[in-house]
């Protein structure tokens, strides 16, 4: 049995060797693809153009103005004379927020009476605007909480005490992500997606292809058994999986400097739990498309981008409505993504994982149980 399967691996490797783009391609995309996302796909918002309407031109706009300029998040850009100009240049696209500081802000601030502000952000760019607004808000909150100190600094010492006493002072620690880098936490997800895509479409367009050729029909009637021609089409793919993640590894240590805190055993053992399900899924696209085309299409839109859409990915699953989040708990990208964020941010170990580990195994098993047994009937 083990001969047969080797002879058919062996076959397979041969295939891949004689397609002299397609090697180098899977071996070059993930590190391509890494080093995109890694860089590009960043979701630290730096540098946001703020347009200013300062109609109060007082000592006190112009140190909110300071402090929004001084923050390290924004940049100066237009000065406008009012409102609307404001709202103009966010159309035009020459500004994504602008400050607008009404007349007698600056009287209002001496006379201790609220000062309206009034902040105009684009829309069209939700997370950016989102982001913009609320280092706004906390620059606002800050330039309050000085001058309330500064007030307080000129009351008589035993009223100071007894309110100084009541004071909460937070002391905020980000764990395990300090700078909130998002390329930390990019970085492992695309990982997670390259062994998705990678065992997927090519294990599904691989038997396609030998269906196109016609040699699938002469491996069925030669003694090979089914359960050895499955083992031997997919074992070669979980070899060149396993190359794949480490090269993903030493690429994400040597441009990003983001190395793997947990165990690299667990790492590659839970990754092979994942590519159960992925593998399964690209043998059952083989048994539905009758060109590598269609096996494409179907892996596409039918099981790669709502595994992405709904794994939290990109969109948090917190934040989904309460029956697409109990949708999500069916796909494998899911847990994966907790894994390997785990291992590679948190450093955890496989008591911590063991509810996503049991979750992986039990989809996995479903899934090529239920692929193998499709495939099996087609084949006889």
């Amino acid at each position: 049995m083990m001969r047969t399967i080797r002879f058919i691996i062996r076959k397979e490797f041969q295939q891949l060797r004689r397609d002299r783009r397609l090697l180098p391609l899977i071996l070059l995309s993930p590190v391509l693809q890494i080093t995109l996302l890694g860089y590009a796909a960043n979701m630290d918002v730096k540098d946001i153009p703020l347009a200013v309407c300062d109609q109060d031109k007082s000592v006190e706009s112009r140190q909110l103005v300071s402090s929004f300029l001084q923050s390290g998040s924004y940049v100066a850009g237009a000065n406008l004379p009012d409102a609307r100009s404001a709202e103009r240049g966010i159309e035009e696209g020459i500004s994504s927020l602008a400050l607008i500081i009404p007349p007698g802000y600056g009287r209002s601030l001496a006379g201790e009476k609220t000062a309206p502000l009034q902040l105009l952000a684009d829309g069209s760019e939700s997370q950016a605007a989102a982001i913009g607004l609320t280092y706004a808000t906390l620059i606002v909150s800050r330039a309050q909480a000085a001058r309330s100190a500064a007030r307080l600094s000129g009351l008589d010492p035993g009223v100071l005490r007894r309110i100084r006493a009541v004071q909460v002072d937070p002391t905020v620690r980000v764990l395990y992500n300090p700078s909130l880098a998002s390329r930390n936490f990019m970085v492992p997800g695309v990982l997670a997606m390259i062994l998705m895509i990678i065992t997927m479409v090519l294990t599904s367009q691989a038997i396609v292809k030998e269906k196109e050729v016609g040699t699938l029909e002469q491996l069925i009637v030669t003694p090979i058994t089914p359960r050895q021609l499955i083992i031997g089409k997919l074992a070669p793919f979980v070899l060149i999986s396993l190359v794949i993640i480490t090269v993903v590894l030493v690429a994400s240590l040597l441009l990003f400097g983001l190395a793997v805190r947990g165990s690299l055993l667990v790492l590659y053992a839970l990754s092979l739990l994942f590519m159960l399900s992925t593998l399964g899924i690209g043998l059952f696209i083989s048994t539905i498309a009758r060109s590598q085309q269609q096996a494409m299409m179907i892996a596409m839109f039918f099981f790669m981008m709502p595994m992405i859409i709904l794994s939290g990915f990109v969109f948090p699953i917190e934040s989904m409505p309460p029956l697409i989040q109990a949708v999500t708990y069916i796909f494998p990208l899911r847990y994966y993504f907790v894994i390997i964020r785990g291992l590679f941010l948190k450093g955890v170990s496989l008591p911590e994982l063991w509810r996503e580990s049991a979750a992986l195994a039990g989809i996995g098993l479903v899934v090529i149980a239920g692929s193998v047994l499709r495939f099996r009937k087609r084949l006889e």
